[in-house]
């Protein structure tokens, strides 16, 4: 009996401890003030248009391109920014072009080249770039066939 009062204390506590728990964290929630949504504020800025990269020294390699935008309000009208010409293959179609291409073709034997054609992917900073592009590069070594076997002639005698 005593044993079954203890219990029941002890029950007593623990749900006195829930309840004031429930209330401890329901009185946080309620004392949070909701965030005011961020007032989005109306530019008349333009987007920034690009000029295509420049290199520092050479044909590629770092430059800078100057971007431009209009706007009465516009606290910034014109800025330059860092960028990269790739020294590569690539750069013959622009730093700005970005393509999809399609596996080599077969080897022509009579240039020793093999081709592939790429699809206009990506045209960054308003680059200019041609939708559709081809290229070639050497088929690297041709092998002549070897002989399957050895043959000896042999000379009667």
């Amino acid at each position: 009996m005593q044993q079954q009062q203890q219990q029941r204390r002890m029950f007593t506590a623990a749900l006195l401890a829930l309840v004031f728990l429930l209330a401890a964290v329901s009185t946080t929630e309620a004392g949070k003030k909701e965030k005011p949504e961020k007032k989005t504020k109306k530019s008349d800025c333009g987007e920034w248009q690009w000029s295509v990269c420049v290199p520092t020294s050479g044909d590629c390699g770092l430059g800078t391109r100057e971007g431009t935008r209009t706007g009465a309000e516009c606290k910034q009208t014109t800025k330059t920014q860092k960028c990269k010409i790739p020294c590569n293959w690539k750069k013959q179609f622009g730093a700005e072009c970005k393509y999809q291409f399609q596996a080599w073709g077969e080897c022509d034997l009579n240039t020793a080249l093999k081709t592939r054609t790429g699809n206009l992917k990506r045209a960054l900073h308003n680059a200019d770039c041609q939708k559709t592009v081809t290229i070639s590069k050497p088929c690297g070594k041709l092998t002549k066939p070897k002989p399957q076997g050895k043959f000896h002639l042999l000379k009667a005698a």
